[in-house]
């Protein structure tokens, strides 16, 4: 089903008799559902209101990303929380939305600075499991409308509401970007080195590190924005801070923006066979927690972001790669069906914490229409 309005929307699921498969873009595929029914959202698009004045963005929730950020770029504009393309990593097709986007809260390397997704979300609406419109926030970012639905929307995966608007604060394009690389770096020194960069007062946008880089070799990456000036003076006092190590500086445009593209959208992982997981830790335990998966896991890849908070790992196919008393987050992103199936795509949840999302869905989708068994 594609409805083409709102109202349609809310008519369809009011009247459903079995659960829908919510879908966008159908790019970012990672939870299985067990419903059988496709309720698609391109019907949805299109950009609403653009005020490039004040700095505000509202586009219906199957509008193609694409679109947007072409609407932006003519205006010197961008979404500055970078999201990521999942379809080289996936293998799927289809046009990214921004519906999804927000559905899935998808962020990319700058949300070690800019923050991610959510942070940017001023407003939605959407129609929840029983059929009702609702609408929460506004179009600024100090709106204050009862209960913060907004941030509870980014990444639901349309497991409470199917989202079909979305209001968005967007930031200029900056005039200049460089990148710093430094090779030869082991995982805890390339650790230490964006953490150093991260704290440092010289606004680093990127910290990224790839034991097996481009060309094979470990890489760290630091990446540096804004206008002309500050730019270059901040590029030489992160040389001066790591003076000793073998750097390197980029400052070509195109090569800077294919550099944090290979990082974004985790090239490194593209067209292998593996299974991927993302974890989300605290920094510091990042390369302590992938010495252990190595241990006792056959691991292939790795790719540090985030100064270490996020790490992409590859590993065998069908392989439970969730450490016991992890730390932190791990979702498998890429795996067979199978594989999605046996092993949870999400991380579990505790007692407590698993009940108070469970009365959440029961809240906003009473019947159980919407996604069911995505994210538990």
């Amino acid at each position: 089903m594609r409805p083409e309005s709102e109202a349609e929307l809310a008519e369809v699921i009011t009247g459903a008799r079995a659960p829908f498969h919510i879908r966008g873009g159908g790019t970012r595929a990672v939870g299985v559902t067990t419903a059988a029914e496709v309720l698609e959202t391109g019907g949805l698009s299109g950009v609403s209101l653009y005020e490039p004045g004040a700095l505000t963005l509202v586009a219906r929730a199957g509008t193609p990303l694409a679109e947007i950020e072409s609407a932006l770029a003519a205006e010197g504009q961008r979404l500055a929380f970078e999201p990521m393309d999942h379809r080289g990593l996936l293998g799927t097709f289809g046009e990214p939305t921004i519906g999804g986007v927000v559905a899935a809260n998808v962020s990319g390397p700058r949300r070690v600075q800019a923050g991610a997704a959510r942070d940017f979300l001023l407003g939605v609406r959407f129609v929840d499991g029983a059929g009702q419109v609702v609408k929460n926030g506004g179009r600024v970012m100090k709106n204050v409308t009862g209960y913060d639905l907004v941030k509870l929307m980014c990444g639901s995966w349309g497991t409470l509401g199917v989202l079909t608007e979305v209001s968005l604060k967007v930031l200029p394009v900056p005039e200049t970007a460089a990148c710093l690389m430094i090779d030869g770096l082991d995982e805890v020194g390339a650790q230490e080195v964006m953490s150093r960069a991260l704290t440092s007062p010289y606004e680093v946008t990127g910290a990224a590190h790839a034991p097996g880089g481009p060309g094979e070799q470990p890489l760290t990456l630091l990446r540096l924005e804004g206008f002309a000036g500050s730019v270059a003076y901040r590029t030489g006092r992160l040389q001066e801070m790591f003076t000793g190590f073998s750097v390197r500086v980029e400052t070509d445009p195109e090569r800077v923006a294919a550099l944090w593209r290979w990082v974004r959208d985790v090239e490194i992982m593209q067209g292998t066979g593996g299974d991927v997981w993302k974890f989300s830790v605290r920094p510091s335990e990042a390369p302590g927690l992938v010495a252990r998966l190595r241990v006792s896991h056959p691991v292939e890849r790795v790719l540090y972001d985030w100064g270490g908070g996020l790490i992409w790992v590859e590993s065998a196919p069908g392989t439970d790669l969730r450490p016991k008393g992890l730390q932190g987050h791990a979702t498998l992103i890429r795996a067979s069906e199978q594989t999605r199936l046996e092993l949870p795509v999400f991380q579990p949840e505790p007692t407590a914490v698993a009940a108070l999302s469970a009365g959440i869905r029961a809240r906003f989708d009473p019947r159980g229409m919407l996604n069911p068994g995505i994210m538990a």
